[in-house]
């Protein structure tokens, strides 16, 4: 019988997806489950949905590093954050869908987050990534001609626009039985679910959705009106 998946939508940009990522598969083994990786563009999640990244708002930005060094330290992992943030992902991203990586998806996957995020590379950089690879013993310069097709260009695209239908709104998400977790903070959450012991019934988790009383862009307009 086929083990049952958490599916796991990343994009490198994001700091919490490593933080996730260090910890999914040791949840995945214990409740005897797969990871399915889903490379998604986090731009484009958030461009869908409205918002603005954390790096995009100032204090947020600065809290934001003040919170992954203290994971860091409190986790006891080295914490060095790539040579540029933000960076272009879609290279790093493009290798690590499952029809370039093949079978060496996870350990693709683990290596550019590591090199990012605990070793300062440049992750939005060619060069960089297939020296990488070729370090993974894997084929640097395959990966970076596959990676230039236009159908695995459209994979990603494809890959981007499934999470935003499963209604995926940031990284890290996890799906889980078709329960949607959002944060490398909901493994006990996702713990619960996995060991089928989850407080809320299908009929309570809509139960809190009240409607809107007031939106903010109407509510600016009633305040310019005024």
């Amino acid at each position: 019988m086929a083990t049952k998946p958490i599916h796991f939508y990343f994009d490198y940009i994001s700091p919490f997806a490593y933080f996730a990522w260090r910890q999914l598969p040791s949840i995945a083994e214990k409740y005897n489950r797969r990871i399915e990786a889903h490379p998604v563009v986090f731009g484009k999640l958030l461009d869908h949905w409205g918002q603005l990244g954390p790096a995009e708002i100032a204090p947020k930005r600065n809290w934001l590093h003040q919170f992954c060094l203290r994971y860091a330290v409190v986790n006891g992992f080295e914490y060095n954050p790539p040579k540029y943030h933000p960076f272009n992902p879609l290279a790093a991203l493009r290798m690590s869908l499952a029809e370039v990586s093949g079978t060496h998806q996870h350990r693709l996957i683990t290596a550019i987050f590591e090199s990012g995020w605990s070793r300062g590379k440049d992750l939005g950089d060619l060069p960089t990534l297939i020296s990488l690879m070729d370090e993974q013993g894997l084929d640097g310069a395959y990966l970076s001609e596959e990676i230039a097709n236009a159908e695995v260009k459209n994979l990603l695209v494809n890959e981007t626009a499934t999470a935003i239908e499963k209604g995926v709104f940031g990284v890290p998400s996890m799906i889980v039985d078709g329960n949607l977790f959002w944060g490398n903070d909901q493994m006990e959450h996702i713990e619960l679910v996995l060991a089928d012991r989850d407080p809320l019934g299908s009929h309570q988790r809509n139960a809190l959705e009240r409607p809107r009383a007031i939106d903010r862009k109407s509510f600016k307009e009633r305040e310019t009106q005024s």
